[in-house]
């Protein structure tokens, strides 16, 4: 019995690949599916390099199964707690995603999915997106109050939506003089706790 679990998927058309050569092979180490399994969980994913935010989890015949998108630079994703909602950053904007599958949401038995329960039990779909302008977004969380929260790495600081501006600053180093589009620190990671943000990394020298 191999040690590995395997997805292949197909190429993308717009690529320049051999023809019928699949453009990503994804392998699982042993035991991966298993622990999907015991947890009840899938696994989602942002790759900035290649653009690409993946989803994976275990098919109904209990293979791996992989779903991806793209989204240019995508990096900072952030999950509710109840996995209805995403909200993922990209180059310009940042992206709330919900579960519109018909199995995710409270709905009445007579309640049908056009998007495919029987393979999915989770359809996430692109509802809002704000455009923000390239602030180099690391990390994204929600506060229990409901604001959206991110690390503008770009301007060095922790920063909220703005309805006219690019972004609204919440905090910033001590460290720093002043907000400037220099990514003077390269802020880059985000802790919350008890709902707040509670922790930042930095990848500089700091006080």
């Amino acid at each position: 019995m191999p040690d590995t679990n395997t997805e292949t998927l197909e190429t993308d058309t717009s690529a320049s690949l051999p023809s019928g050569k699949p453009w990503l092979q994804v392998v699982g180490s042993r035991y991966f599916l298993d622990w999907l399994a015991d947890e009840q969980t899938s696994l989602a994913f942002s790759t900035y390099q290649t653009g690409k935010m993946f989803f994976l989890g275990r098919k109904p015949g209990k293979g791996l199964g992989v779903f991806e998108r793209t989204f240019a630079h995508c990096m900072g994703l952030w999950s509710s707690p109840d996995a209805q909602s995403l909200w993922m950053s990209s180059r310009y904007q940042l992206w709330r995603m919900d579960n519109l599958s018909a199995r995710g949401t409270p709905a009445d038995s007579s309640q049908s999915s056009p998007f495919g329960d029987d393979e999915f039990d989770a359809v996430y779909v692109p509802r809002i997106g704000y455009t923000t302008g390239h602030l180099d977004v690391h990390d994204i969380a929600v506060e229990d109050s409901g604001r959206v929260v991110f690390v503008n790495t770009m301007f060095g600081c922790l920063a909220t939506l703005s309805e006219r501006a690019s972004f609204q600053p919440l905090w910033r180093p001590p460290f720093l003089s002043a907000l400037a589009p220099e990514d003077r620190c390269h802020l880059n990671g985000l802790g919350m706790r008890d709902g707040r943000p509670r922790y930042v990394t930095v990848v500089a020298q700091s006080l």
